[in-house]
């Protein structure tokens, strides 16, 4: 039996990253810092991905990407592209978090942090047992975790870790090399498609104007 093929990827934050994973091994990866463009970008950043190692899309056994939480339109361009691979390349596509990424390579207990807004993060304590549910939450208001032992990994780790008296370190894998990573180990469910993990409502505001009357 030849080993899984993986192609994992995120867009959820100010980034574009993607992985390919062989077996135990990630033989090509990307990470792009940007602020917006990552619906122009992530396609070619694939292409480039796949022919760094030496694959193709006909190659592939699985998609992975990452739902969040994060920015709504960056999940929803990711999300997009994976339903649409799996759907012309017929294999499975697997949706993992961005707390069950952190996870992967990271000791436990740790206190994972991801960015919410530009003054609060989501905080979620994980465990071998799973993650407790994320809580937004302003820097000054995180609580001490309930599990001794933790270190604080994610976004402004080294700030949070400095307020409650823990210490920080970095997460083992990038974005999409752990989202990968974490979606080997799930068994494949052809039937289940990804979905956004959205953790708070839209900024943006409904439309004043009443909808359109369509006529039959």
């Amino acid at each position: 039996m030849s080993d899984p093929v993986i192609l994992g990827f995120d867009t959820s934050g100010p980034y574009c990253s993607t992985a390919l994973l062989v077996g135990d091994d990630v033989v090509a990866a990307l990470h792009v810092e940007m602020l917006k463009g990552q619906a122009e970008q992530l396609m070619p950043l694939l292409a480039e991905t796949l022919q760094e190692g030496r694959m193709a899309y006909a190659d592939l056994t699985r998609i992975a990407v990452g739902t969040g939480p994060g920015n709504f339109t960056g999940i929803r361009i990711s999300v997009s592209a994976a339903r649409g691979l799996a759907m012309s390349l017929g294999i499975p596509a697997t949706g993992v978090t961005l707390f069950d990424a952190l996870s992967v390579g990271a000791p436990r207990p740790f206190l994972a942090s991801l960015q919410a807004t530009k003054k609060e993060v989501y905080i979620s304590e994980v465990t071998e047992h799973g993650h407790s549910d994320p809580v937004q939450v302003a820097i000054e208001g995180i609580a001490p975790p309930n599990q001794p032992g933790c270190v604080c990994i994610g976004h402004r780790s080294d700030e949070i870790a400095s307020r409650l008296g823990l210490t920080a370190q970095p997460a083992a894998f990038a974005p999409a090399s752990s989202i990968a990573r974490y979606a080997a180990r799930i068994p494949p469910d052809p039937l289940q498609r990804p979905a956004p993990y959205y953790l708070r409502p839209a900024d943006a505001a409904p439309p004043r104007d009443p909808a359109p009357v369509i006529l039959d």
